[in-house]
């Protein structure tokens, strides 16, 4: 008997209804492969409807008022949802959406505490429509077309870089104590211990040889392998419950919860400025748009890379549809108070289960926007389980810096710090402003000015001003 999920792309009268919307021939992928691949993003961050609710409930605004985590859970998992099938059904990319942990700190630490959360909000939504703008005009296209394919190379790797930190500091395995005299070590105190990191190697050595092997779907049964090996060790051994993150892993009391919607539509687009003052509230504004745009920019052009989507210039054919999502994920998620949403870097983990079209985006999708009715569910996978899948990711897209011309210093340089600087920050947005910012300096120190791109020369003003922001505040009194 055929499996008709398998049937191969290229049979005859294989054009399904789902193969002509997605072009899953074009693309040499299955339904099958996108289901995966859908399934495999969900599980690598799910954790973000429990950690961006518990990062925003935490915090105050200028009042001193604080929001509902329940309420926070279910606009963070309902926003997410319907940008992510957005996302799949327009820009047809297996690129997730979900609250940005790049943006969410500034809405948090920067906007609340001088602006109510509804004003704050409101700067969000203002965000995403200042990006909506910049793709609908092609401004945003521009820009991302003026940079040189070697640093869109060099992103794609920074991110990988990126994501295998994010995996390796979430598991436990590198971690950081006030008594160390180095910036990070092996665990917490110099060495692994606890049984949350044994989960992570558990689960990275059971993927690593699934993978090798070729088996198909090796990242979501070592995901779920990991998380049932996660419940039983909480349910035998006594486990401090924040030794695994914002996410213990035991059985819930109830599978279905009631969604609350009381933050639905509670924002305040010019309240900001009042209540802040026009100045704060732009510099907030500016921030939000800088850091929105580059996060977004670097995690499409290193996920669709990683998908093979890339021309051989290193564009990425219907980026405009693709951009303008994003841009309505901040408008969409500012207006449900869930922060702005975002291409998020562990799409690439379905990307390595095949995804690549936008079928797998719809597919998790459908589980975030599920998650409204089952936010129980989403307190079940640990980051030490999901963690593992982030990794194995980052070895793959490190793979692509054997595509960098590393004999050429002009983009060795600016590639360098491109990736490296994605990790050490924790920050998309600085890896590419330094990317950038060197390669043009190094041009013109060169004498080679006629071979940048006019963009790149307001870019890099863009950038000098990036990196100069906290003199910038303190001379305009923003505390």
């Amino acid at each position: 008997m055929i499996n008709c999920w398998d049937r191969s792309p290229d049979r005859p009268g294989s054009r399904s209804a789902l193969d002509r919307l997605f072009d899953l021939s074009g693309r040499g992928t299955t339904v099958a492969r996108e289901v995966r691949g859908g399934i495999t993003t969900f599980f690598a961050m799910a954790y973000l409807v429990i950690l961006i609710p518990l990062i925003i409930g935490d915090a105050r605004d200028v009042t001193g008022a604080t929001l509902d985590p329940a309420q926070l859970t279910t606009m963070v998992a309902l926003s997410a949802g319907l940008t992510t099938i957005l996302m799949g059904l327009v820009g047809n990319a297996p690129l997730a959406m979900a609250a940005g942990l790049g943006v969410t700190p500034i809405v948090v630490f920067q906007a609340a505490p001088h602006m109510t959360w509804p004003q704050a909000m409101g700067l969000v939504v203002l965000e995403g429509v200042i990006i909506v703008l910049f793709a609908l005009t092609g401004v945003r296209q521009l820009i991302m077309d003026a940079i040189p394919l070697a640093l869109k190379q060099a992103v794609g790797v920074g991110i990988g870089a990126f994501i295998a930190l994010i995996g390796l500091v979430d598991a436990g395995f590198v971690g950081h104590h006030e008594s160390s005299s180095t910036p990070v070590t092996l665990g917490t105190f110099g060495k692994l211990a606890g049984w949350p990191v044994l989960v992570f190697c558990v689960g990275l050595i059971l993927m690593l040889v699934l993978f090798v092997r070729r088996v198909p779907g090796a990242m979501l049964i070592g995901i779920v392998a990991a998380t049932v090996f996660a419940v039983v060790v909480n349910s035998l051994v006594k486990v401090d419950p924040k030794a695994w993150g914002p996410v213990e892993p035991k059985l819930p009391g109830s599978v279905v919860a009631t969604p609350d919607f009381g933050l639905l539509f509670d924002f305040d687009l010019v309240g900001g400025f009042e209540r802040a003052g026009l100045v704060t509230a732009s510099v907030v504004l500016f921030t939000l748009v800088l850091s929105g745009f580059f996060d977004a920019m670097g995690t499409i052009l290193g996920v669709c890379e990683e998908a093979r989507m890339l021309d051989e210039d290193g564009r990425l054919p219907g980026l405009s549809k693709i951009l303008t999502v994003d841009g309505f994920g901040a408008i969409i998620g500012g207006g449900v108070n869930g922060s702005a949403n975002t291409a998020v870097v562990e799409s690439a983990a379905g990307v390595a289960e095949g995804a690549r079209t936008g079928l797998a985006s719809v597919v998790t999708g459908g589980m975030l926007t599920a998650l409204i009715f089952l936010t129980p569910l989403a307190g079940v996978v640990p980051l030490g389980a999901a963690a593992p899948a982030l990794v194995l990711v980052g070895a793959l897209m490190m793979t692509h810096v054997r595509k960098i011309d590393w004999d050429d210093l002009e983009i060795a340089v600016p590639a360098f710090l491109t990736v490296v600087l994605m990790p050490f920050t924790y920050s998309i947005t600085v890896g590419v402003a330094a990317g950038v910012l060197s390669y043009t300096i190094i041009k013109l120190a060169r004498g080679r000015a006629r071979e940048i791109h006019w963009l790149l020369y307001p870019l890099s003003l863009v950038f000098v001003l990036y990196f100069a922001l906290h003199p910038v505040e303190s001379a305009l009194g923003i505390k």
